[in-house]
């Protein structure tokens, strides 16, 4: 059997859609989209999307993180599956102006729940770009600061998440 190499893309029947980001002679190291990174048998039940050839050895860490990225954004259309609250589902938002005579302005909260997440996602993104980058410490650290008030400012919208854990979260007071 040959073996899959770096940057492969595979449907696993336990864990979904994934890409093969480190070889072993016994497992792949799979990132998959909705359950992270696992270990799997190289024998494991599972279709090959898509195959990548290549001297696994050849492979940078960087060159793996790049292209995990841009698979995941070629394939995916959202990083993580985040839950609007059930009190919320099927709801709408409306903007009331002050005015009488203008009309209100109506919108699926489904929608601007989706917009609200999309900036919390490009927020993350955003955090971890700057902590690639070349910038020094002290300005990294300026403008994580920042990002971390821009969450602050957010907070408001977290009564439209099912779950905590995916929350805006700004500075804690000392």
């Amino acid at each position: 059997m040959k073996l899959l190499g770096i940057g492969s893309r595979i449907n696993h029947t336990e864990y979904g859609k994934g890409v093969v980001t480190n070889v072993t002679s016994q497992h792949y190291w799979v990132t998959f989209i909705e359950n992270g990174l696992e270990t799997i048998h190289i024998d494991s039940d599972f279709e090959v999307i898509e195959a990548a050839d290549g001297d696994v050895d050849a492979v940078s860490f960087f060159d793996v993180e790049s292209s995990l990225v841009n698979i995941l954004k070629k394939w995916s259309d959202v990083s993580e599956i985040v839950s609007i609250a059930d009190k919320y589902k099927g709801g709408k938002l409306i903007l009331e102006p002050a005015d009488a005579s203008l009309k209100p302005y109506e919108l699926p909260i489904d929608t601007f729940f989706r917009k609200i997440t999309m900036v919390r996602d490009r927020l993350r993104v955003m955090e971890q770009r700057i902590n690639a980058s070349d910038l020094d410490e002290q300005g990294k650290i300026d403008l994580q600061q920042y990002i971390t008030r821009i969450y602050g400012s957010l907070t408001s919208f977290n009564v439209l998440f099912k779950s905590k854990n995916h929350n805006f979260v700004g500075q804690k007071g000392s």
